[in-house]
């Protein structure tokens, strides 16, 4: 007879999920990052793979983000940036993911070298190949890297604006939270005219930094989803007002873990966020760099958390309401959902 685990584990196998947290570099493959590396020697990033899992040994999260840059610096073309979306799409299909919003940095390519129309050209047609050969939709957050400031909003803005994808969704913020007040109007400038365009207002915020952050991206970009938002638990007015609006955040336990924002999984605030009636959806950030899977953030949700079929299915259910996902393809999902019983 199957143990309770055994039960759980093969629901959460089952279950149709939708992942809404996830970064193109950071969702690389150890054995595509290790092809990229041998393809340029000249880079950062070991070409070995014990060394390439040790430089993944992050000390905090400002290590994390130069290990990150080390690796996208191996994105050097067009086809690289295809090869890349189309790996996630086959590891998150793999999952029984039938929907992800995909975080690209664009400007980061744009300093590369590669002309916004060619990266766009290549993110096309990784869309359509991921739908028909694999099964799964895939649609684009352009993401700008705080740490370039001014300089970085207005690059991905214009990419955003002017040689936009097919399948972009979303206007984003990330990268290191400290180094945003300075530039609070470029960014909140950014954002509005993304707004404008008819982009939804997707940043990161209360990842490395606590509650005025999240303020800011509410009351400043008028965000729709949160990226993150752990630290909420920090200020209960600001607890108050997710509860009410029902916000939808995007909780990466393990990321949180591994770039140093929590002590372990035991300290993590996704029980108390979960208590507080806020909207929470499960995901996997950069699920190589953290050795776990979107599939895995589930059975970290059951086994160290405690839940349940019923509240794994409700964290599945608020990823498909949060997204951007036409009614007709939420529907399906939530019915296939609601069939596991």
């Amino acid at each position: 007879m199957p143990t309770d685990n055994t039960t759980i584990a093969a629901f959460i196998d089952a279950l149709p999920k939708v992942e809404l947290h996830v970064h193109l570099v950071g969702s690389a493959s150890v054995p595509t990052v290790l092809e990229l590396a041998r393809r340029h020697p000249d880079g950062p990033v070991p070409a070995d793979e014990r060394d390439l899992r040790a430089f993944y040994e992050f000390r905090d999260f400002p290590h994390f983000a130069e290990v990150y840059e080390s690796v996208s610096s191996l994105v050097r073309t067009p086809e690289d940036v295809g090869t890349l979306v189309l790996g996630v799409a086959r590891d998150l299909a793999a999952q029984n993911v039938r929907y992800v919003e995909l975080t690209v940095t664009p400007f980061t390519h744009q300093r590369a070298g590669m002309p916004m129309p060619a990266v766009t050209e290549a993110l096309d047609h990784a869309v359509r190949e991921a739908r028909d050969r694999l099964g799964i939709r895939v649609a684009y957050i352009f993401d700008i890297p705080g740490e370039f400031g001014a300089e970085g909003a207005r690059g991905t803005l214009a990419h955003a604006l002017e040689h936009p994808p097919e399948a972009l969704v979303g206007f984003g913020i990330g990268g290191i939270e400290q180094m945003r007040p300075p530039h609070r109007d470029a960014f909140r400038d950014a954002f509005a005219a993304a707004r404008a365009a008819g982009l939804r207002s997707l940043p990161h915020a209360g990842e490395m930094t606590g509650p005025e952050t999240i303020w800011e991206a509410i009351e400043g970009l008028r965000a729709e989803r949160i990226g993150h938002g752990v630290s909420c638990v920090q200020d209960p007015r600001l607890i108050a007002h997710l509860r009410e609006t029902q916000l939808p955040l995007e909780v990466c336990p393990t990321s949180n873990v591994c770039t140093g924002q929590v002590a372990g999984l035991a300290d993590h605030p996704m029980p108390r966020m979960l208590e507080e009636g806020l909207f929470v959806t499960l995901n996997s950030d950069d699920p190589p760099m953290f050795n776990t899977t979107l599939t895995g953030e589930y059975r970290v949700a059951a086994e160290a958390f405690g839940l349940g079929r019923a509240e794994l299915a409700s964290l599945a259910r608020n990823a498909v309401i949060a997204s951007s996902l036409d009614e007709e393809g939420r529907k399906a999902i939530i019915a296939d959902i609601d069939a596991l019983g």
